[in-house]
């Protein structure tokens, strides 16, 4: 659990040092490997020369992509977190047979250095936000700003004839309206921004290729227009905030004023929502039994369990 902490916080402030210090817009994966190379080297007793060694031959290895090349064209490449992981797990394997790399300049340079002043006095893993619904954050208040307008006005799909969006600029990116994978589904405002209209529920199933032949939903996405918004695009990317504009059939025009995602870190989801949600995604894939068993294994850490027997049923649930 130690780790898990340490590769978290590893991972915030390598992304907030290198987001203020590179002017494209990276992956989580350039940060993941580095994160990882750190919880790598802790778990497998890295001495500190070592460990500066395995950050900063992840750092040096690991991808630097381009986060807006997988919005304008979403495909399984995704956020890189896969080979960032990969390269930070080769940096700590690599430092401990004496592989040595240059220094992580997202952690020792000059630019990055205040980024890193109040670690261990402020922990960034308690500033983190969860994600209601499985598609891209940048999606996440457009699709609240619909379901507001919904059950606020008992609205059904049939009554609407557009919905415009008003948001940040590279929310406005996520412009896939006719998604063919789910990947397409994943990375775009308008398509989740539909089903949440039509269904009112934006789940696992939504965003899989069996629930693309939803004709109502096609209508409503194809239909969508997004716009830029300055007060949108001035907060970000500190805050990813939206207005959503729903343009009735019967002339009516009813607004949501600016929303926020939901589960902030300072307005948290309940336990009880997070269990839902971790049931949600998880007893499709795995099956409802095995899923409630992890969830025992992931509460018995707290009371006398060990990360192997919860380690192996997640292993297990991967190979279902």
């Amino acid at each position: 659990m130690t780790s898990i902490a340490v590769g978290y916080e590893l991972g915030s402030r390598l992304a907030t040092a290198l987001h203020a210090t590179t002017p494209d817009y990276h992956t989580s994966g350039a940060w993941v490997a580095v994160a990882v190379a750190g919880v790598g080297a802790r778990m497998m007793g890295l001495d500190r020369a070592a460990t500066r060694h395995a950050l900063g031959i992840a750092e040096y290895h690991g991808p630097r992509s381009q986060m807006m090349r997988d919005i304008d064209f979403p495909t399984m490449v995704k956020d890189g977190s896969g080979w960032g992981a990969m390269a930070g797990a080769s940096a700590a394997w690599l430092a401990a047979d004496g592989f040595t790399g240059a220094p992580a300049i997202t952690m020792e340079g000059d630019a990055a250095a205040s980024y890193w002043a109040d670690l261990g006095s402020r922990w960034l893993i308690l500033e983190q936000y969860f994600k209601p619904y499985p598609v891209c954050r940048w999606a996440q208040a457009p699709i609240e700003a619909v379901l507001g307008l919904k059950r606020a006005h008992n609205l059904t799909s049939d009554m609407v004839d557009h919905i415009e969006i008003q948001t940040f600029h590279e929310s406005v990116r996520l412009a896939t309206n006719d998604p063919k994978t789910t990947e397409e589904a994943q990375y775009s405002t308008s398509y989740p921004c539909a089903v949440a209209l039509v269904t009112g529920h934006v789940g696992l199933n939504e965003v899989m290729p069996a629930a693309f032949k939803n004709t109502e939903v096609a209508r409503i996405s194809k239909g969508l227009v997004m716009n830029e918004d300055a007060y949108c695009n001035e907060t970000f990317p500190a805050q990813r905030h939206a207005r959503a504009v729903l343009h009735l059939k019967d002339g009516r025009v009813l607004k949501s004023g600016i929303t926020s995602p939901r589960w902030t870190a300072e307005a948290p989801p309940t336990e009880a929502e997070l269990r839902a949600k971790f049931h949600d995604l998880a007893a499709p894939l795995v099956g409802a039994d095995h899923a409630q068993a992890i969830e025992g294994a992931t509460g018995a850490l707290l009371s006398g369990g060990t990360v192997p027997e919860f380690g192996d049923l997640v292993c297990q649930a991967g190979k279902s």
